[in-house]
This record gives C-alpha cells, structure tokens and sequence, in this order.
C-alpha cells in the first residue's frame, strides 16, 4: 500500500508532517506486510510513479477533496508528527479516519 504524507523538510531523519499548504516534500512509503519496503521523495504530491490509497494529514482541517476524489483514503496524525511514529501508528491503526 502505497502512503503519501506532507512534510516540511527534506531530510527524512528530522521531517515533520505538515499542513498541506505547507508542505515542502512530499513522501510516499510503500508498506508490505507490516514494514516499510520503499521510501521516495518528491516536492510535487503528484509527480510519483505509483498512486497513493492512502494520504495522512495532521489534523481535521486539512483540504483533502482534491485526494478523496482520486479514491484516497485519509487518515489523521494527530499526535504522530515524524515518519516511524505515523509508520508505527498506522501498522498498529492508531491513526483516525478524518470526519467530515
């Protein structure tokens, strides 16, 4: 499955997930089987070979009809904030469906 989430900073090490309109890379995480099999990197949220099925925002305010009309599910970070912590929480589904 692939998952795309906002970031502010292009070092995956001390990226944090942003706002939408914030965002300054977007990263797309291919997860198999419960671990992490792919990471790639891009400043355009759609510039990725592979769609995503799943976005991850980090609160309920986020515009997201743009993604939900590509089929995408959404998903909310709200206290997970670095890549392994959203990683973590979604394998464990600890992250929440947005409300509308």
């Amino acid at each position: 499955m692939y998952i795309l989430i906002p970031m502010d900073d292009s070092n995956k090490q001390e990226a944090q997930i942003s706002i939408i309109n914030d965002a300054k890379v977007w990263i797309q995480l291919l997860v198999e089987d419960g671990r992490v099999v792919e990471i790639n990197q891009n400043e355009a949220r759609d510039a990725f070979d592979n769609q995503s099925q799943v976005l991850v925002v980090k609160n309920d305010n986020e515009y997201v009809w743009p993604f939900i009309e590509l089929g995408m599910m959404v998903l909310v970070a709200h206290t997970q904030r670095s890549i392994d912590d959203i990683v973590e929480a979604y394998l464990f589904k600890e992250l929440n469906e947005m409300r509308y």
